[in-house]
This record gives structure tokens, sequence and C-alpha cells, in this order.
């Protein structure tokens, strides 16, 4: 019923969730339904306002490991008065059970919200237009977690950007160990005048004096030189092709970073994982960077460009798991024979050379083009995650088609699958013995 699907999943302690425009499914770790599909405003049933009776999409999800909880979030566009965003908290690591629901109100229409997961709140980015025509800019926000997860009152804090700034990262913990205490959300974003720069902010947020509040930056991190895929650089446009005649040349929203923005703490250092869209010869790759240290001096380890033939490659995802493993995965489409869009992953070991990446695996081939006579969308993020309970176990979902339908965008289905780096052990790789 919609296009495109901005599919997003997580894993939690036994169960996965996958949140796609309009709709929400929980799963075991086998891929069995254990609730849904269900509406994604159900999480909100019996709340009222908004957030209740609209289900406006642009869903996320995030599993809190350090409280065990399921974090979820959508759009609620009413049609007069403040858009919202909603934003529901399970009650348990049972994303079945019941949830603390809020509702978080703006004047401004607050599209592409993304969610990261920090120990002091739950960190928002949003861009907002004025009444869905003028763009006001990226808008950085923070939810007061600690009461969320005890279903009391809770308030946002927003620091508003302007129109230059645009498609803001909050970052997203990951692995057990959190950051320093005290250590401010990092946010990110492409430098907005085109150059070779990734643009770093930090936010910290105080709820009980919020005066105290600051949002700071940008610290501009140099990266090697880059095109835009589509050289859409704030724009839409649409360049990656289909194998099938007449079908959609399809956008690469590569005017942004992709969702997520994954942060590592190793002890000796920490990590910040982001990737995007760029033009590769005569197609398209995906570039990913590993920064280091963001606290003090964030600088990049090393970074990749991954387009090992002609074949086009997109809308990317990228974490590392506790081994220091990285993985990508992302759309791949060509205008060969057969080159439908597909769901590909690749990745890389500590022990490979800098910057590289192994060979990739197709985790569903696609079996038809998208044809939508005049819309090209393909999606709006995807998403790379690891799983909580062992620290290894990789986690993907992203959109394919089954079949050519003609003049039938919204044909898409998904798919979600799991993978783990042999070097990685949800245990210590090591044995102990007495001596004296």
């Amino acid at each position: 019923n919609c296009m495109p699907p901005d599919n997003d999943g997580a894993p939690g302690t036994t169960q996965y969730v996958q949140y796609v425009n309009l709709t929400y499914e929980v799963f075991d770790k086998s891929g069995n339904t254990l609730l849904g599909p269900l509406s994604g405003n159900d999480f909100w049933s019996g709340f009222g306002g908004s957030c209740e009776t609209d289900n406006s999409g642009d869903p996320i999800v995030r599993f809190d490991a350090a409280a065990q909880r399921w974090v979820v979030a959508q759009l609620g566009l009413a049609s007069s008065g403040p858009d919202y965003e909603c934003v529901a908290v399970s009650t348990t690591a049972d994303a079945t059970g019941s949830y603390y629901r809020y509702a978080f109100p703006f004047n401004d229409f607050p599209d592409y919200p993304k969610l990261g997961v920090w120990p002091d709140a739950y960190y928002f980015t949003f861009n907002n237009w004025a009444f869905g025509t003028a763009f006001v800019g990226a808008n950085a926000c923070a939810a007061d977690r600690n009461n969320m997860l005890a279903g009391n009152a809770a308030s946002m804090q927003c620091f508003q950007q302007n129109s230059d700034q645009s498609s803001l990262l909050p970052s997203d913990l990951d692995g057990a160990t959190p950051p320093a205490a005290g250590t401010p959300n990092f946010f990110m974003e492409l430098d907005p005048d085109g150059s070779a720069n990734l643009d770093m902010f930090q936010f910290h947020v105080d709820f009980t004096t919020p005066a105290n509040s600051t949002f700071t930056g940008p610290t501009l991190i140099p990266v090697a030189a880059f095109t835009p895929l589509c050289n859409n650089f704030g724009g839409h446009r649409n360049c990656v092709p289909q194998p099938t005649a007449g079908s959609d040349l399809l956008e690469a929203l590569s005017d942004r970073l992709m969702y997520r923005l994954s942060y590592r703490n190793f002890g000796d250092h920490t990590t910040l994982l982001v990737s995007h869209s760029i033009v590769a010869g005569s197609s398209g790759g995906v570039r990913w960077y590993e920064i280091h240290n963001p606290e003090t001096s964030p600088t990049v380890f090393q970074s990749g460009t991954f387009a090992p033939d002609s074949q086009w490659r997109w809308m990317p995802s990228v974490a590392m798991d506790q081994n220091q493993d990285i993985a990508v995965g992302f759309s791949r489409s060509g205008s060969g024979s057969g080159q439908y869009p597909s769901i590909v992953y690749a990745g890389r070991a500590p022990s490979d050379p800098l910057g590289t990446l192994e060979s990739e695996v197709v985790l569903v081939a696609g079996e038809g083009s998208q044809i939508s006579g005049d819309i090209e969308r393909w999606g709006d993020y995807t998403s790379m995650t690891v799983d909580p309970t062992d620290d290894c176990t990789f986690w993907f979902t992203e959109e394919y088609l089954k079949s050519t339908v003609l003049n039938m965008g919204s044909n898409w289905r998904t798919a979600i699958g799991s993978f783990i780096f042999p070097g990685c052990s949800g245990t210590p790789n090591f044995t102990l013995s007495p001596s004296p």
C-alpha cells in the first residue's frame, strides 16, 4: 500500500522485529512469525490522538540492549495541528508485549526520522519542512530515556539547524561496553558544501537543567574525494539501471550518509562506522568509513569504496562485531541480463588489508525490475545490525522484487538474513589453566 518500504529491523534477545512503512512483524530468530503483520500504529492502539489514528510510516526499530527493551518510532502526520514523532518503549524484552507510548509534537513536518540509542537519551534526527514545502533544516533531538524506560512523562529537547544542514545521523551504540560517562552523542553528515569532509557534531543533553544542553560543531573529518552517485547532492536524482526494458532508473539518495552511524567502545579506542553511495568508474559503489576516537581527535582509521565490477551498488548500511569484523549490506543492480536489484553484503576481518572488503555474497537474488511509471524511489534506508546476545551475528534487511509488474512499483518484497564471521565467537577464544 505504499512505495517505498523504508524497511528497518533489529534483533533482540530471542526475536527479530521488522518495521516497514505501515506494517511491522515480530519473528523468532528462525523466521517464524510470533506477531503480525500488524499496522504500524498498532503500537499506539488506545493511546489516542494522531499516533493512534494516523499510520504515517518512516519507521525505526532498535533494541536497547543495555535496558533489554525495544524502541520503535514512526510519524503521526495529522491533517490539522502539529505533526508527531510517535515513540514506544517496551516494558520487557518481549516485542509482543506491552509498551510505554509517547507523542512528541512538531510545528514543522519532521521528515526522515532516525534514532540512536545512547546511555543518557534516545537521540533523533529529522529533516524539518515548513508545511511540507519549504525546507527548514536538520533537527537534532534527544528524548529522556530514563523516564521513558520507567513509563514516566518524558520530554524531548531539540536543536533546530538551518537549511544548509540535512540528513544528520545520531550515533547508535553497539556492544556491551558503553561510552565513557558523560560522553556526548555524536551526529554526522556529509559536508553541506559538497567538499570531501564528514561533519561531526556533539550533543550533550541535560534533562534536569535544559539550559545546560549543548549542540556543538562541526568538526570536519577529511575523507577521500568522491562524487555522489547520480551526482545528486541536494536532490533526488535517479540513475541506477535495471535489466528490464522500460524499467525505472532508481534513486540512490547519495546526498546523505546512510543509517546507521554505529559506535563501539573497545577500551583502547572507540569507533564510528558509516557509509554512503558514490560514483565508481562508470557505475556506483559503496563508500564506507571507520573513524577512531571521536571523543578526542576523530580520524579516519580506514575507508574504502566497494565496486568490484560494473554493476551498481547503493543503499548501504554498515556495522562491526565484537571481533572488529565489518559488514556492509547494500542493493546491487545492473543493466545486464538477469541483474535485477538484489540484496548483497560484503565484509572484512581485521587481518585483511585496510580499506578492503572480501568477495560479496548475494543474500537474496532479485527476480524482477521496478516499473512504477513515474516514481523511481528505491527505499530510504536499509539496516545492518549486530545480535546483542553473541555480539557476532549480523542481521540485514532490504527490499527486492519477486517479479516485474508493469506500472506496479509497490510490488516490492523484503527479506531478512543473518551471517557470522568465522573468527567471531560469543565466548572467549582462549582457555585458562592453573600454574604456580
